[in-house]
């Protein structure tokens, strides 16, 4: 070693190193610089791949979690008929379709196989797997590529016509807003100053196990400013829970006592869901004595001018059968579910329900915020149970006897959105279920009814077939099965104003009712196509009348309220506080001998036809495999499309796919832990 060389040894537990200095040559320094050794950078990328392991490793077992706490609550709660078993299997067997497709083109990618192949002699084909592509691709040009093309245009069109009537319904809110064009009073409008004058309303509040906004329901409904002998409020309380019946006849009895003309109807034989409760209602014979009938959901906290904003119509309009409000929301920013909720409802009250309110005088009844003159009710047949969706039945058969409707866009009844994908998709299920139905049970109807052809053709095409059907249909099928199956069908592939640019832009014309929500564009667009799944699947069980078609599940509600509402809320919980305590323990001794009665029958529980609500469960998050099975659907193609660099049509692919897997794992909206 030189004279001139100083060795330094550094030991470290796991490595050393042996480094040699010159003292005498000033270039071992030269600018300070630091270099990294080989193992330096080795020991970084180890470290960099420990930490994505360990992320992967946590998602998986969330996953796995969350997998077998839904499955132990998928077997305990859903009904086996509800299941969507067929929808489930189709969805499975494209999946694997299209992983054994993507394993073969894998292999031709890296064998740098293409097209010519079929033009070779087959003296110059070398091998079983080669001979079996080109056996593939000679198939696939031949019989399947034609049959995928046909189906893409056949739901292309539709998707042009769809997209076409959303552009005329904006077109229409458009003229409305320009032309400042609303529904004005009669000129014998009511005398508010003299309450003789005011008509008998009767107020209905059909609830069933809502525990958790009763309370707030029936004292908006209490506190309507309505001469108190001019109007009746029914609170029709279907719950099957008897603690909770006797919680709701005590707070009915609170408002009782300051004077509200209010009673408590419960019923023993709960048939027919929501219809079979305001049917059951509407027979009573006091009934008779009442001109018109506000139905609000047990979610519904009605400003106190509902009423003179709304009956006021009635006046010098005979033909007049119902004034439906819109509806606003207390969560709609409480999560990304709600947000993407309200863009779309903002739009149904905004531009749908307004343009077909003014330009004819029909659309389809909300089932709550509204108020119909009763003599409507009964000459078109009054409530029926025949599907799940009664507010659209008698809005149909009221339409069909020539009645009138008229939407208020100003006035707005506060309520609450679902924050769980769970409710959400239950709630979607029935709303699209519902529809189809009920234009299996109106078609007869509609074509022997005597309003003009206009009106028919309006309620066939329009309101049934293009918006409650077609919809649905297309956006499933073009979407979620004809696009990735052609990211392997490169014959049939789909062009990009498909894909991109009319999506966005018919997204754009959804979103413009609430501006707030323009940040939130592109996912829209995807969560929309991932919840065709689910409309698809409820629009296919109500037109062949499939079990799941007649469930009926009420939507779970949190309780939320507005900032006024709490602020009411907090000066009735001090009010009630200072009665005399003997109401309260009077309220508890009940429950207390409802709960011992209850116990004593021991075996007759099972007798009771299930009146008495279950034990509380768990509640976890949800795993929904269909969206779980498009999820890797959408991926595998996106995969293949990767392979072709399709550039578009991979990153679609890639976040819809994305998209179905969020969803598919519940990880949107409400998170229960």
């Amino acid at each position: 070693m030189a004279p001139n060389s100083v060795a330094v040894t550094m030991e470290k537990p796991d490595n050393f190193s042996l480094l040699e200095i010159n003292g005498s040559d000033p270039s071992s320094f030269p600018d300070k610089r630091k270099s990294i050794s080989p193992k330096q950078f080795s020991w970084f990328l180890l470290l960099k791949a420990h930490r994505v392991i360990s992320c992967l490793s946590w998602l998986v077992a969330s996953v796995k979690k969350r997998i077998d706490f839904s499955a132990k609550n998928v077997n305990e709660e859903e009904d086996p008929k509800s299941r969507g078993k067929q929808m489930y299997r189709f969805i499975k067997a494209c999946l694997v379709i299209s992983i054994v497709a993507l394993s073969i083109e894998i292999v031709a990618h890296y064998k740098k196989w293409n097209l010519d192949l079929i033009n070779r002699p087959s003296w110059e084909v070398y091998g079983l797997v080669e001979w079996s592509y080109m056996a593939w691709l000679s198939f696939r040009s031949d019989y399947i590529a034609p049959l995928v093309i046909t189906l893409s245009r056949f739901c292309t069109v539709l998707f042009l016509i769809q997209s076409l009537d959303r552009l005329v319904l904006c077109l229409g809110c458009f003229w409305i807003k320009f032309k400042k064009i609303e529904p004005k009073l009669k000129d014998e409008a009511i005398d508010l100053e003299d309450p003789s004058n005011f008509p008998m309303v009767l107020i209905q509040i059909p609830m069933c196990n809502e525990r958790e906004v009763y309370e707030q329901s029936i004292g908006a409904a209490s506190q309507l400013d309505w001469p108190k002998d001019r109007i009746l409020i029914q609170v029709l309380d279907d719950s099957d829970d008897p603690n909770l019946q006797l919680l709701i006849k005590e707070e009915v009895a609170v408002w009782a006592e300051k004077g509200v003309n209010i009673i408590y109807r419960h019923r023993l034989i709960r048939t027919g869901y929501k219809a079979g409760n305001l049917k059951s209602a509407m027979t009573c014979d006091y009934v008779k004595d009442y001109e018109f009938v506000t139905i609000f959901d047990a979610d519904f906290t009605p400003n106190p001018d509902f009423l003179k904003r709304t009956v006021p119509h009635f006046k010098g309009n005979p033909e007049l059968g119902l004034v439906q409000a819109r509806w606003s929301f207390v969560n709609k920013d409480e999560n990304l579910l709600t947000r993407l909720q309200n863009i779309n409802l903002c739009f149904h009250f905004e531009v749908e329900q307004q343009v077909n309110g003014v330009f004819l005088n029909f659309f389809g009844f909300n089932g709550t915020a509204g108020v119909w003159r009763i003599k409507a009710l009964e000459e078109s047949g009054g409530w029926l149970e025949r599907t799940t969706v009664e507010d659209m039945d008698i809005a149909v058969r009221a339409h069909l006897n020539g009645w009138k409707f008229i939407y208020l866009n100003d006035v707005e009844v506060t309520c609450e959105l679902p924050e769980s994908y769970e409710a959400y998709k239950k709630q979607q299920h029935r709303w699209h279920s519902g529809p189809m139905q009920l234009f299996r049970l109106c078609l007869p109807s509609i074509i022997k009814s005597k309003i003009s052809v206009w009106k028919k053709a309006n309620l066939i095409f329009l309101f049934f077939l293009l918006r409650k059907l077609i919809l649905p249909f297309y956006s499933f099928t073009l979407f979620c099965i004809i696009l990735p199956l052609t990211m392997f069908i490169p014959e049939a592939e789909l062009p990009l104003w498909i894909i991109c640019y009319v999506p966005i832009f018919i997204s754009l014309l959804n979103i413009l009712p609430s501006p707030k929500s323009f940040p939130f564009l592109v996912p829209y667009l995807l969560f929309e196509n991932t919840m065709s799944i689910t409309k698809f699947n409820a629009m296919i069980s109500g037109l062949f009348q499939f079990g799941s078609a007649y469930e009926w599940v009420v939507t779970k509600k949190t309780g939320r309220s507005s900032e006024s509402d709490l602020l009411a809320f907090a000066e009735k919980e001090e009010k009630l506080h200072r009665r005399n305590s003997e109401s309260g323990l009077e309220l508890l001794s009940k429950l207390k001998e409802q709960e011992t009665n209850l116990a004593g029958q021991g075996t007759a529980k099972k007798g009771l036809g299930g009146l008495m609500r279950p034990k509380n469960k768990r509640k976890t998050n949800m795993v929904f495999k269909k969206e779980l099975g498009l999820a890797f659907l959408l991926l595998t193609a996106a995969a293949r499309s990767f392979l072709s660099a399709h550039g578009l049509h991979f990153y679609f692919l890639l976040f819809q796919g994305l998209s179905f897997l969020v969803v598919g794992l519940d990880l949107i909206g409400e998170q229960i832990s």
